[in-house]
């Protein structure tokens, strides 16, 4: 493992531990030419997936954006970026595990909107204005008084 401070090739592992999700080690590593200390995660390499856009064109699926969009919507929300990453987190999952090599990009955003509505519904609504891109005010209110209907069961 690279060293980030003096890019030595050659480290020791100090200490080794699953993370607290259990999908990942963490490994705490000292370099054996400047003996600084950093931390590296091991994890299990996924099988990649097409996301297949609205408009029909195919990308590989990028967590990152996924979380920049979701960390938008939860904008002065009282939603952790560990919340966020969970919500992310299983949504993959759920995607890997059904082995197919294209999803639709609408239903990831089902996926993470169906999370968000239960996690903050302004978050949700949040997503859910850039998702299905509201034409105007009125399918905004729609989308709202969806929400507020399923509030009152």
């Amino acid at each position: 493992m690279k060293c980030p401070a003096c890019g030595n090739l050659e480290s020791k592992v100090l200490d080794s531990r699953p993370s607290s999700d259990g999908t990942s080690i963490r490994r705490r590593r000292e370099c054996l030419s400047c003996q600084k200390r950093f931390t590296t995660f091991e994890t299990i390499e996924n099988m990649n997936f097409v996301v297949v856009k609205k408009n029909g064109t195919r990308e590989i699926f990028d967590r990152t954006k996924l979380i920049k969009g979701m960390i938008r919507a939860c904008e002065k929300r009282p939603v952790s970026v560990k919340q966020i990453e969970n919500i992310v987190n299983e949504t993959e999952m759920y995607l890997q595990s059904t082995m197919r090599s294209e999803v639709p990009s609408s239903e990831i955003g089902e996926l993470v909107m169906e999370k968000l509505k239960d996690l903050d519904e302004v978050a949700y609504v949040r997503f859910a204005s850039v998702y299905r891109q509201f034409k105007d005010i009125n399918t905004f209110m729609e989308e709202l008084k969806k929400l507020l209907d399923d509030g009152k069961k």
